[in-house]
C-alpha cells in the first residue's frame, strides 16, 4: 500500500488521501475536496481511482466528489447514515466493513462518531498499519463537536475504539493543525517535554512537511489521550471548580473539548 498525503493549501488546512495499491495502480480517494488536485496527482503517477471515501458529510471533505467520479466513473463510498446528507454515494458502510483496493489493500470500517454522528476512519492492518482519521483524531489533537457532533460520543470513540489500536499505528488526519494542537498541550501541560522539543522542531516546517505520527506518540503530548495525568487535571480543576477532586477520563475528555473550543 502506498499513501499519498496531498496538500490543496487552503485556509481550512484540509489534507486528502490517495490510498494507491502498488500491483494495480488503483486508487481510493479519501475526503477529495480539491478535485483538480486529487485528478493531477492520480494522472501524473499512472494511478487509477476507482473508488471515493468521505469520511463524513461536511462540506469540505465531500465537495469534489462529483468533479473527480465524473472523470473517473470512481464509486462514492460514506458511513450509511450520512449518504443522505453527502448525495450520490453508490455504497452506504458500517462498522467492521472492508473496502478493497486492487490486489493487495484491505481497509476495515470503524464506526467513530463524535466529530459528526456519522463519520467513518478506515484501517489498515499488516506489519504498517494505518490510520485514516478524518476529522475524528487530529494529529496531537481532536476533533471539534460544533457542527453534528458529540463529545461524550467522541470520548467513547477515543477510550473504546482508537486508544486500543496497535500503538504502531500511523495517523493520517484530515487536516493539519498540529503545531497550534501541540500549543493547547502545552498549555494544559506545561511540563510535557515531549511536546516542547515537538512544537520547537515542527515551528517552521510547512505543512506539506508535516510528520505522520504513530498512535504510540499522540500518547505521549496529544492531550486528549492524556487523561489521568495529573497536571492536565489540576489545571482543569482550576477553570472548572466544579470537577470532583478525581474526575473520571470522560469528564476530563469532555471539559478538555470545551476549553479547545475557545483556545
Amino acid at each position: 500500500m502506498h499513501v499519498e498525503r496531498l496538500w490543496p493549501d487552503t485556509r481550512l488546512r484540509n489534507y486528502h488521501y490517495l490510498v494507491v495499491c502498488q500491483e494495480t495502480g488503483d486508487a481510493l480517494a479519501v475526503d477529495p475536496w480539491d478535485a483538480n488536485l486529487v485528478l493531477a496527482t492520480a494522472r501524473r503517477h499512472g494511478w487509477t481511482i476507482r473508488q471515493i471515501l468521505n469520511t463524513h458529510h461536511h462540506h469540505d471533505h465531500v465537495d469534489g466528489n462529483e468533479a473527480v467520479r465524473a472523470a473517473t466513473g470512481a464509486r462514492v463510498l460514506a458511513h450509511a447514515g450520512a449518504a443522505s446528507l453527502i448525495g450520490g454515494v453508490d455504497q452506504g458502510l458500517a462498522d467492521g466493513d472492508v473496502i478493497r483496493v486492487g490486489r493487495s489493500v484491505e481497509l476495515e470500517c470503524l464506526d467513530t462518531p463524535g466529530h459528526t454522528m456519522s463519520h467513518v476512519c478506515l484501517l489498515a492492518h499488516g506489519d504498517r498499519p494505518a490510520l485514516f482519521s478524518g476529522d475524528t483524531l487530529f494529529n496531537a489533537g481532536a476533533g471539534n463537536c460544533h457542527n453534528g457532533g458529540d463529545p461524550v460520543a467522541l470520548y467513547e470513540t477515543f477510550a473504546s475504539r482508537l486508544g486500543k489500536l496497535p500503538d504502531a499505528t500511523e495517523v493520517h488526519a484530515g487536516h493539519d493543525y498540529m503545531l497550534n494542537n501541540l500549543g493547547f498541550t502545552l498549555d494544559r501541560e506545561p511540563g510535557n517535554a515531549v511536546a516542547q522539543q515537538m512544537r520547537a522542531d515542527l515551528a517552521s516546517r510547512l505543512a506539506t512537511d508535516m510528520p505522520v505520527t504513530t498512535l504510540g506518540e499522540e500518547k505521549r503530548f496529544n492531550t486528549f489521550f492524556r487523561l489521568q495525568n495529573p497536571e492536565i487535571i489540576a489545571g482543569l480543576r482550576e477553570k472548572f471548580p466544579e470537577l470532583p477532586e478525581n474526575p473520571t477520563p470522560r469528564e476530563v475528555f469532555v471539559h478538555l473539548r470545551l476549553l479547545r473550543n475557545k483556545w
